[in-house]
This record gives structure tokens, C-alpha cells and sequence, in this order.
């Protein structure tokens, strides 16, 4: 099936017909370029899949999803759009209108998806909430096997970081809990309608086994301590959760870090053994 795309036009008199002006707070940047969506949904490979899209806005690449998908699933916050999806389908892909369903809903607090249950996550993320939502979207559906976002570059790059890396931080680490994470693609701002300041980029990710050593919570509460000052050892930085640097360095020399080093330098398996090491110093 071969769907008839949304252009700059078409977006336009969308929002004209709504009333809606896009908004800053809701990180509303709209992709008006069929080639641009189709590229996306080439290289998310999302074929005959259940797939999850976060902000779908006025449907640009909710009708290109469709063209491969088995069913798609959106969730758009703002009503007017969750409203105005379902009518854009019917009119540009009728014989695909069955295989949509939409959800108006906040992508931070995720509604039970029923079934089918979604197999893959590909979305335009808003840049206000694009790592809460990705994380949030992994925590809670642990069936997502791959993703595909598009997400602002500065923070494609971050998430897809590596241990060791200068931009490697909180959102490397706690992607890293779920999935593997590469970058696959720049995507330019002139495809965006509002131009946004800055260029966006595609990540990649695959879900892959969690540690077993400590619990997600416990080890992203790791996580926090040991970014919210970057420059402090792991000894200094991990004090107040183990309540004294010295309670902080036996756990990390009883988790095999050395307590010198920082928090940019472990792997998530690294922290969740120190929150592990933490969790059985004795009170």
C-alpha cells in the first residue's frame, strides 16, 4: 500500500482548519517532508510489525508507518491532533484507517496499550521530553524489541554515547539499561515546520538483556549521584548515598571499581554492581 503523504501545504491547512499554532511547551516541530519520513521508516525496518508512535502530530509519519506496519499505535497529548488523526488516515490511506489506533495521552505516563501489544517504537520525539519519554516507552513495554527516534543531535549524541566518552552521562547510562544505542543519520532542520535552531538526528536502539546485579531503580539512583558532579571521583560523588566516603569506597572496591575513578568511565553492568555493593553495607 502506498499512502499519499503529507506536504508543507497539506500540514499548513491542517493547522489552520485546528487552530493550532505549534507550541514551544509541547516541543512541537512538525516534519513536512515525505522523503524525509520515508527514510525513517526504511531504515526502522518495521515491516509487518506492531509498531509505537510517540507524537504523531498531524500524521506525517503515522501514514508512512502504515504503508509497512501491520497496526500502528499513537499517542498524542495534544487533543486536538489525538482528534484530527484518525480523520487524516481515512482520507489518505482509507484501506489503512482499520490498522490505526490513537490514544490521547502523555507519552510520560503511558496508558496500557492493550493488544496487540507494540513490538517497535518509532517516533519524531519532542525535544522537551524526548529522553523521559524514550525511557519511560522502554520501562513500561518491555515487548518494544527495537527502536527508531528522531531526537535533537546534541542529544542523539549523548544517548548514544560510550563509557569514556566526554558527552557520555546520565542518558547514555540509563539507555543503556534497556538497549544498545547507535547513531544512524543526521536529519536536517529545513524539514521541519517550525525551522527549529538546531539539527535533529536518528538513534537506533536494540533491547538487550538488564543487569541482574541490582535493581533499576537502585542503579539509576547510582547514576544520578555519580553525574550530578562530574569533576568528584565515585568516592566523593556516591557519599551521600552511602552516607560517609569511606561507606562509598568499600563498596565500590567490594564491587571491583576502583573508587578513584568517575562515573563517565563505567558500563551499566558497572554501576549495577555498585548499587548491589551498596545495597549490602551494613546499616
Amino acid at each position: 500500500m502506498t499512502a499519499s503523504l503529507l506536504g508543507p501545504a497539506q500540514i499548513r491547512q491542517l493547522a489552520s482548519e485546528l487552530g493550532l499554532r505549534p507550541a514551544k511547551s509541547l516541543g512541537q516541530n512538525f516534519v513536512i517532508d515525505a522523503g524525509t519520513v520515508r527514510r525513517i521508516v526504511r531504515i526502522a525496518d518495521v515491516a509487518d510489525q506492531h509498531v509505537l508512535e510517540i507524537g504523531p502530530g498531524f500524521g506525517s509519519l503515522t501514514l508512512a508507518l502504515l504503508e509497512v506496519a501491520s497496526t500502528v499505535t499513537a499517542v498524542e497529548v495534544d487533543p486536538r491532533l489525538a482528534a484530527q488523526l484518525p480523520a487524516t488516515v481515512a482520507e489518505h490511506a482509507p484501506s489503512a484507517a482499520s490498522r490505526l489506533r490513537v490514544l490521547q495521552a502523555d507519552a510520560l505516563d503511558l496508558p496500557d496499550l492493550g493488544e496487540p501489544a507494540p513490538s517497535a517504537l518509532v517516533a519524531n520525539l519532542p525535544y522537551n521530553v524526548a529522553v523521559p519519554a524514550l525511557l519511560t516507552a522502554l520501562e513500561r513495554l518491555p515487548g518494544l524489541n527495537t527502536a527508531l527516534v528522531m531526537v535533537q543531535a546534541e542529544v542523539a549524541d549523548r544517548i548514544a554515547a560510550s563509557p569514556g566518552s566526554r558527552i557520555y552521562g546520565v542518558p547514555s547510562a540509563k539507555v543503556a539499561w534497556y538497549a544498545s544505542a547507535r547513531r544512524v543519520g543526521s536529519v536536517s532542520r529545513s524539514v521541519f515546520w517550525p525551522v527549529p535552531n538546531v539539527d535533529s538526528a536518528l538513534v537506533a536502539l536494540t533491547r538487550r538483556e538488564t543487569p541482574t546485579a541490582a535493581s533499576r531503580e537502585a542503579t539509576f539512583a547510582v547514576i544520578d549521584a555519580a553525574f550530578a558532579q562530574r569533576r568528584k571521583t565515585l568516592r566523593a560523588a556516591l557519599a551521600g548515598l552511602a552516607t560517609s566516603p569511606q561507606r562509598a569506597e568499600t563498596a565500590l572496591t567490594a564491587a571491583g571499581i576502583e573508587p578513584r575513578r568517575r562515573g563517565e568511565d563505567l558500563t551499566i553492568t558497572e554501576f549495577a554492581a555498585v548499587a548491589a555493593s551498596l545495597a549490602e553495607l551494613p546499616s
